[in-house]
C-alpha cells in the first residue's frame, strides 16, 4: 500500500515538530473523527487547527480523507461567536421541538491529551 508508506515517512519526517503540538482533543463522530490541536510557532505564538478525518475504502484498501482549518488567536472570539450563533439558529429556530439534550453527555470515545500524554487512535491525522 503506497499510502501507508507515505504516512510512515511523513510521521518520521515530523518528529522534529512534535514539540509544536501543545494540546489535542479528539472527537469521534460516527465515520468521522475531529481533531482540535493547539500548536505553537517557533516564536511561542499559538494557533488552533481543526481537522476532519474520514476513513474511506478504495480497492480493498483504506485511506483517510482529511480537511483542515487553521484558526489564529485573533479570530478565536469571532469563530466561537459565529459557531454559537449558527448552532443556536438550528436549535432555536429550525428545530425548536427537537430534544438536543440526548447529545449533551460526553461520549466515551472523546479524549483529550496534552504534550505529556499524546495518544493517537486509529485515525491518524498526519498530512
Amino acid at each position: 500500500m503506497i499510502f501507508e508508506k507515505i504516512n510512515i515517512w511523513i510521521v518520521e519526517d515530523n518528529k522534529d515538530y512534535e514539540r509544536d503540538e501543545i494540546f489535542t482533543k479528539r472527537v469521534k463522530a460516527g465515520k468521522r473523527t475531529y481533531f482540535f490541536d493547539v500548536k505553537a510557532t517557533r516564536s511561542n505564538d499559538y494557533y488552533l487547527t481543526i481537522t476532519e478525518s474520514k476513513r474511506k475504502i478504495k480497492d480493498d484498501n483504506f485511506y483517510y480523507e482529511k480537511h483542515k482549518i487553521f484558526l489564529y488567536k485573533e479570530d478565536f472570539g469571532k469563530f466561537v461567536e459565529a459557531l454559537q450563533e449558527a448552532v443556536g439558529h438550528v436549535k432555536n429556530d429550525l428545530m425548536p421541538d427537537f430534544d438536543f439534550s440526548q447529545f449533551d453527555a460526553e461520549p466515551e470515545t472523546t479524549e483529550s491529551t496534552n504534550e505529556n500524554n499524546n495518544k493517537f487512535g486509529e485515525d491518524l491525522k498526519w498530512d
